[in-house]
């Protein structure tokens, strides 16, 4: 999963970043509600971490134009007790939640799982294709009765093609959900990670799981 950091206190979102990306998301942060915005409406984000006052474009003008546009994923205002005279208000915004500072970190952690375990963006915690087996709650792998160690990298890029499974996804929508908006997409980077895990999961075993289409990009699918 993906998060967007939308804050211009850097020791905050420094501090969130490094938590979030432990717990194996992808982080972007942008300084300033206008960069905020811009990455809100070109990448594709499970949740986003908004601070009420950001330069340029305040947390509410954010939010108010990105629910206008129908962008619907769970939205987080980070606040000073004095902006939230109107707690109404801001939810009428379309704001999943918020949190005032100074806040404690595992509380935040919690209100972010939950909201991201809401019914209507559920995911299965283990998830399967053919005889492979993947434990989202643990990060745990197994083929048969293998268990297979990944790296955290090569364990958000399988989970993303099995959540695709039968589908072909392009390098470049792979960098987009995988990775984070620093990467280069002129770089081997995926070609390199799929290979390490056809290695990994494919191998030593008769059926492939793993797919390349040429000129059109990979597929996870159980072979016939």
């Amino acid at each position: 999963m993906r998060i967007l950091i939308v804050e211009d206190e850097k020791e905050i979102s420094e501090l969130l970043a490094r938590r979030l990306r432990a717990n194996k998301y992808e982080v972007d942060v942008a300084e300033d509600g206008e960069k905020g915005l811009f990455l809100a409406r070109t990448n594709d984000y499970s949740l986003i971490i908004l601070d009420y006052n950001l330069p340029k474009r305040d947390g509410r003008q954010v939010c108010k134009i990105i629910r206008q546009e129908g962008v619907d994923l769970p939205i987080i205002m980070l606040t000073v007790k004095s902006e939230l005279e109107n707690k109404v208000d801001m939810l009428d915004l379309g704001v999943d939640d918020y949190v005032t500072k100074p806040f404690f970190l595992d509380e935040f952690m919690s209100r972010i799982k939950a909201l991201l375990r809401r019914p209507k963006r559920v995911e299965r915690e283990i998830i399967t294709v053919g005889d492979l087996v993947i434990n989202k709650n643990n990060f745990k792998v197994k083929r048969k009765d293998k268990e297979i160690y990944l790296t955290r990298k090569e364990f958000m890029l399988l989970v993303y093609l099995v959540k695709n499974k039968n589908r072909v996804i392009s390098s470049e929508a792979i960098l987009e959900h995988v990775w984070d908006i620093n990467a280069d997409p002129f770089s081997h980077t995926v070609k390199t990670h799929i290979m390490n895990l056809r290695r990994k999961i494919d191998s030593e075993f008769k059926a492939k799981l793993i797919h390349t289409v040429t000129s059109r990009g990979y597929m996870v699918s159980v072979e016939k």
